[in-house]
């Protein structure tokens, strides 16, 4: 077939891993990118997550590395967020399938002595983020001399972000001679100037944003207080007979088991529902998928990592118990319904600090998502002290990272209550342990006297 990834003459293991994955035809960025990387050219890539991207810088790198060769890294790809870091990761074990290609994910938010050993034994492609990166590299754990390949993906992320420090020093630490591919949704003027120092001679390739949810998907969305809230409004939800077959996606591996839980207990049953993430093994998460797609199971639940290649025609539902953060994954979520030409229902569930996500998604997908009212039988629970204090340090950050003058109200009110007791009786607050002289007499309210 002319349009098909034949023509871009990879090796038969490639093209194996990419007929199991279901793709026949590359997407724009595909189609413009994989030549001129194969090519040997510096390549910036202006695109949109969901437009194939991941695989547009994977398929020729993968190609170039071959396979496993010697001890040391001959490739590193840079992304701002552990959850993008797992989805690339994710990426190479589908592409790199029948290849002996070693590949790890450096990331923060656990201890590095796993990552660490993998790189020990021998590793040629790591995907980190900078921070986990830098931090090994300075423990002597990661040999760079024999990079030949640096992508950095969603550049304009990491600069919101403040990794920009950071992906300098490394660049003053791995050889110059190297092809460089940087990814990102826009192209900005810092983009533009990064991609300067950054890259050599390169070849600039921009696709318009597709994301765009199909026709077929009606969507909605309701604003809860708290995650309580979320998980009375979904029992609700499926104890109705509207939703036949529903994919529930979850941000985090944690809130995917207790949603799981929550169902298989209080709701649906065990023979009913089934959790993937991406500490489920790859055999319960294939069997899971299974289940769901020949109509054992009603509900999956699932994280967007372990989400990657699900193919299920036939989904009435998806249900985003949480917002996602990064943001073009709310059209791969809701694209899981209305698929094949039937219809279908994305309904989403928003706590406060979550808004502004939304607000971002709402603007990518030219879109505003109709809001619901609360069904009546469902209870609406008082949100946690600590719960709330979150949401409220979170909806700061936010603020922040809009207006970088924002000080910051929450941080404001909480080093307040820190330094000053509450007044009393209307008084004027005084500091927290003042010392008091010896012999002192409490201060009259006045200082002042009538005449």
């Amino acid at each position: 077939m002319e349009n098909s990834f034949n023509k871009f003459e990879l090796n038969k293991q490639l093209l194996m891993a990419i007929e199991d994955m279901g793709y026949t035809e590359p997407s724009e960025i595909q189609d413009k990118a994989i030549p001129l990387i194969m090519e040997g050219h510096d390549v910036l890539g202006i695109a949109q997550t969901g437009t194939g991207k991941t695989a547009a810088f994977l398929l020729p790198i993968l190609m170039k590395v071959k396979y496993a060769q010697g001890m040391f890294t001959r490739c590193v790809i840079f992304a701002p967020t552990r959850e993008l870091v797992m989805q690339i990761d994710a990426a190479i074990t589908d592409l790199a399938k029948y290849t002996d290609i070693r590949h790890v994910s450096l990331y923060g938010g656990l201890g590095p002595k796993t990552q660490i050993e993998k790189l020990k034994a021998g590793v040629d492609i790591i995907v980190a983020t900078p921070g986990r990166f830098m931090d090994l590299y300075l423990l002597g754990e990661i040999p760079t001399k024999e990079i030949k390949y640096l992508v950095l993906d969603e550049a304009d992320k990491m600069m919101d972000m403040g990794f920009m420090p950071q992906i300098r020093k490394i660049l003053e630490v791995i050889p110059r001679k190297r092809k460089n591919l940087l990814f990102s949704a826009t192209f900005e003027p810092r983009v533009e100037k990064l991609s300067e120092e950054f890259l050599e001679a390169p070849i600039k390739v921009e696709i318009s944003p597709s994301a765009t949810a199909a026709d077929t998907v009606t969507q909605s969305l309701y604003h809860v207080p708290n995650f309580k809230t979320k998980i009375n409004l979904l029992g609700h939800l499926l104890d109705s007979n509207v939703i036949s077959r529903a994919i529930v996606f979850c941000r985090t591996k944690t809130v995917a088991d207790n949603v799981y839980k929550f169902l298989e207990r209080k709701v649906l049953g065990s023979s009913n529902v089934r959790v993937i993430h991406a500490n489920k093994g790859q055999n319960t998460r294939i069997n899971a998928v299974e289940d769901f797609r020949n109509g054992n199971i009603r509900v999956l639940v699932s994280t967007d990592v372990a989400a990657r290649g699900i193919d299920v025609n036939a989904v009435s539902h998806v249900i985003n118990f949480d917002v996602p953060l990064i943001y073009e994954d709310y059209v791969h979520r809701i694209g899981r319904t209305g698929r094949a030409k039937l219809e279908g229902e994305a309904i989403t569930f928003m706590i406060p600090s979550e808004e502004y996500h939304l607000n971002k998604i709402q603007k990518i997908i030219r879109t505003t998502i109709p809001l619901l009212e609360i069904p009546k039988g469902v209870v609406i629970e008082e949100t946690p002290f600590e719960e709330s204090q979150a949401i409220l340090k979170e909806i700061d950050e936010q603020r922040k990272k809009e207006d970088p003058t924002f000080m910051g109200a929450f941080h404001e009110k909480k080093a307040k209550n820190m330094r000053f007791d509450k007044p009393k009786g209307g008084g004027a607050s005084k500091p927290k342990n003042k010392p008091k002289s010896p012999g002192s007499k409490p201060r009259p309210k006045s200082s002042f006297k009538r005449k």
